[in-house]
């Protein structure tokens, strides 16, 4: 309905304008993608909740899950025409086969920024700190940004023996919040066996008190050493003590993020007041995404908005803005027309 909406379109004009004050710009996307193009990186899982269909020229196609595959495909059809890095929103509709719940929908709107072209802790950072400024600029500030870097988490597999089972790992890691610790010890256990499966829990597990530069220190201690990655971190944890938001930020080894496509920094927001709803803002590093569809190599970086996700839990803490009457949204439009129309006569 129009009041519903305004509220929508309020929040999504907000975003937009931090989006923009960092330096980033619009694109947009395709809905629809070749299936092997929208899939060729991806899970199983993702495979199951993807809407796949065979259109009336005989083309194998799928609505888009997400909108960093489809960036990705993006950036190699127009590599010759970009500069970089690259920084580039995306504000738009995506589309999965989940179950519908609070906060879970099969079509829903998220509010994509990536930068693309730079492998740097300052890239890392700068999307972290637009996410938090975002969530800021709509009044969500009772936040903890979950950050983990899957470099560090892939070497500790490696120093156990498991490299080789990366990928079902991380996505069993990835469902602890969901499923709880037994279930994941369990599913753990029939991928690298008990022994392995009790050395991955003790690894993802945060001792009570333990500070975001002690984690690094722990983990990196698991993975056998100082690494690449783990000197990203503590640069990009440098940087959020420099920019005094470091609080907001905790190391929390078990986010794995499910999706295939990332390697280096990871991280899902929570509301304090709401943890229970998920993840309302996720991302990391891809670096390997768009090499997929060219032959060069363009490292990214990115986060996401789930502003359906995101309403539902406001609405439930009762921190949306007053729903308008169809007055007040005939005021609202009225409004804005007359500030379209004096800035043209400006």
């Amino acid at each position: 309905m129009p009041s519903a909406e305004i509220v929508r379109s309020s929040l999504i004009e907000k975003i937009t304008n931090v989006y923009r004050s960092f330096g980033f710009v619009p694109i947009d996307t395709p809905v629809l993608e070749y299936t092997e193009i929208l899939l060729r990186k991806s899970s199983g899982e993702t495979e199951k909740q993807v809407f796949r269909f065979e259109d009336n020229g005989g083309r194998d196609v799928a609505l888009r899950f997400d909108l960093t595959v489809p960036f990705a495909r993006y950036t190699a059809e127009h590599y010759g025409e970009l500069y970089f890095p690259f920084k580039r929103y995306h504000i738009a509709k995506v589309w999965r086969g989940e179950k519908p719940q609070a906060g879970r929908y099969r079509e829903f709107v998220q509010c994509d920024v990536d930068t693309i072209g730079s492998d740097s802790a300052a890239a890392d950072f700068e999307i972290l700190n637009t996410m938090k400024s975002a969530l800021n600029s709509i009044g969500v500030n009772d936040i903890t940004i979950r950050v983990n870097h899957r470099g560090i988490f892939n070497r500790f597999l490696n120093s156990i023996g498991v490299q080789e089972k990366c990928d079902d790992i991380l996505r069993a890691v990835d469902k602890i919040a969901k499923t709880g610790k037994d279930s994941v010890f369990a599913e753990l256990s029939e991928i690298c066996g008990n022994e392995n499966a009790q050395k991955i829990i003790e690894y993802i597990e945060i001792p009570s008190g333990e500070k975001f530069e002690s984690t690094i220190a722990r983990l990196e201690n698991l993975a056998g050493g100082e690494n690449d990655d783990s000197r990203r971190m503590r640069d990009v944890y440098a940087m959020m003590c420099a920019a005094e938001i470091e609080n907001v930020f905790v190391f929390d080894p078990s986010i794995t993020r499910g999706l295939d496509y990332y390697t280096g920094i990871v991280y899902e927001t929570f509301l304090n007041a709401l943890p229970s709803i998920g993840s309302v803002c996720s991302g990391g590093r891809y670096d390997n995404l768009a090499a997929l569809y060219m032959k060069e190599r363009v490292p990214g970086v990115g986060g996401s908005i789930g502003l359906d996700r995101l309403i539902a839990a406001l609405e439930q803490l009762e921190l949306l803005p007053q729903s308008l009457s169809y007055i007040d949204a005939e005021i609202y439009c009225q409004n804005a027309a007359d500030a379209v129309y004096s800035q043209r006569a400006a």
